[in-house]
């Protein structure tokens, strides 16, 4: 064993957390935890301070059991960041457009009013023929969104970065824990 994955930090990822306590191997990306919300937990793990990290850890046992197939899950946390971000997050003329669309393209995945934006127009109905385009977006596509609507979020000027991403957090955190989990547990 070479020891990769193994590093001890003074303070660990609420992600490492987790993998712990759902009895997962060492990881910050625990299978227990929907890929979405993982990226969100690690991005505002990153842009948060060493005391809003710490605030972060008793979070971790409401991440267990979060993990949920289906495009819906995704796009609601994609909404939610890029809403968040576009409403008071200071960015440049690309990151706008990049949250704008993803932004839209979540709003059609969890309604199906709005047509989607930018590089999705074309591969959610390509990828969408083969059965991929639902496993691409929930872990490629809306991680990378979320994680970018994270680090927009974090350059707040209100100087309270710690409390605003923490907040974001626990509101990604409800919107995947809409469904208690002994209903989720039995496929309700």
């Amino acid at each position: 064993m070479s020891g990769y994955g193994r590093v001890v930090r003074p303070e660990p990822c609420v992600m490492e957390l987790v993998s712990k306590v759902a009895r997962e191997p060492w990881t910050d990306r625990p299978t227990s935890v929907h890929p979405t919300l993982s990226a969100v937990a690690r991005a505002v793990h990153d842009h948060s301070s060493s005391a809003g990290r710490r605030a972060l850890l008793p979070l971790a046992s409401s991440f267990v059991g979060t993990a949920q197939p289906g495009f819906e899950p995704s796009a609601r946390v994609v909404a939610l960041c890029g809403s968040t971000a576009l409403a008071g997050g200071e960015m440049t003329k690309d990151e706008r457009i990049r949250l704008a669309n993803a932004h839209q393209t979540a709003l059609h995945l969890m309604t199906g009013r709005e047509e989607p934006a930018g590089a999705a127009r074309w591969w959610l109905p390509l990828l969408g023929r083969f059965g991929w385009s639902e496993p691409f977006y929930r872990t490629f596509v809306a991680t990378e969104q979320a994680a970018e609507a994270v680090a927009v979020t974090a350059r707040c000027p209100d100087g309270d970065r710690d409390v605003r991403l923490r907040q974001l957090l626990k509101q990604c955190l409800a919107v995947l824990n809409a469904v208690p989990p002994a209903q989720r547990a039995m496929g309700r």
